[in-house]
């Protein structure tokens, strides 16, 4: 699974972790449905009891490069490539799995809701993500990062509007919103 696919900046964050069959997760389930204070307990506990994960971040550049579906399938690669046990069949949350996977693979909508196994890497996907733009609201205060994480609210576009963007903006995801600002003055 994946966190970070819609804001304005950071990287797009992909996790893929093997649970222990023999030793299940209490409150495993979708990232969105849990406070922050829940992800970050289960966090620790997914890490400590998993037979394995794998967190992989996709950079705002390459997400500009590529754009963020095509990031986004490259990190789910990553992500299940650099587990330390190899699969034997993958579950990917969405509509489609990525094309170059060495494992079998099905997609599963809502899969994070629907698979112990997606709910933990939503899990680790978010809180990492979230980690990362706390880090970055210390570097560039004049955001908000910390309350928005990067989406792209209206205290968001207003400090773009009045500081520009900054190194981990997605550069594309303005495109439109400078062209409408230019028309409109």
């Amino acid at each position: 699974d994946e966190a970070g696919r819609g804001p304005l900046c950071g990287p797009v964050c992909v996790a893929a972790v093997i649970l222990n069959p023999d030793d299940p997760i209490e409150g495993v389930n979708d990232s969105k449905k849990l406070s922050e204070k829940r992800r970050e307990a289960l966090f620790d506990e997914i890490i400590a009891r998993a037979l394995c994960y794998q967190i992989v971040f996709i950079s705002p550049q390459e997400i500009d490069e590529r754009n963020i579906l095509w990031a986004t399938m490259d990190g789910m690669e990553q992500a299940v490539a650099g587990l330390a046990v190899t699969p034997d069949y993958v579950l990917v949350d969405g509509n489609r799995c990525p094309p170059n996977l060495a494992q079998p693979a099905e997609a599963v909508v809502k899969g994070d809701a629907n698979s112990a196994s997606i709910a933990a890497a939503s899990i680790l996907a978010k809180v990492s993500r979230d980690r990362y733009m706390k880090q970055m609201a210390e570097k560039y205060p004049q955001y908000g990062f910390e309350k928005h994480k990067g989406y792209g609210t209206k205290a968001h576009y207003a400090a773009v509007d009045e500081f520009g963007l900054c190194e981990i903006h997605r550069k594309s995801f303005f495109k439109k919103y400078f062209e409408q600002r230019e028309k409109h003055g």
